[in-house]
């Protein structure tokens, strides 16, 4: 019996710029070692790039699925009959829900190059976590996918 597809399942990858720093980081390291000669200015190039890559891929592999009943994002696994409605917020209303509106209760998957978000409620009352705030470049995706599956 195959899998089924997940109804949504979207990488949080960061932003292309991100890796460009990344490589200049590398870049500045070889700096660093070019009066001890070109070996060691290869070696903290290669050294210094691929560990500022290692952490950018880290920061951008968090991923957001809907799979069969449970909603996954990062680390968390959240049955969907624990969730109540789902909000897309756009950019303005985003920054105010990760700023002046936040609840310090909440579970906030955020990434600021992200500008959109969904807000999806915790209905479970045994939970002291009031809503979820997902950042998501696709947040209609995510409340049709969060609605589209039965609880």
């Amino acid at each position: 019996m195959q899998p089924s597809a997940s109804p949504f399942d979207e990488r949080l990858t960061a932003p292309r710029s991100w890796w460009l720093i990344a490589f200049l980081i590398g870049v500045a390291c070889a700096l660093m070692f070019l009066p001890l000669g070109t070996l060691p200015m290869l070696g903290g190039l290669a050294g210094g790039a691929v560990l500022s890559a290692m952490a950018v891929s880290s920061y951008g592999s968090v991923r957001i699925r809907v799979v069969a009943d449970t909603l996954v994002a990062g680390d968390a696994r959240i049955p969907l009959s624990a969730l109540g409605d789902a909000e897309v917020l756009e950019p303005e209303e985003a920054r105010a829900w990760r700023t002046y509106k936040a609840d310090t209760r909440a579970f906030m998957l955020l990434r600021s190059y992200v500008p959109t978000a969904v807000r999806v409620k915790v209905t479970d009352p045994a939970d002291p976590t009031p809503y979820l705030y997902l950042s998501t470049r696709e947040p209609q995706a995510l409340v049709a996918a969060l609605a589209a599956v039965p609880a």
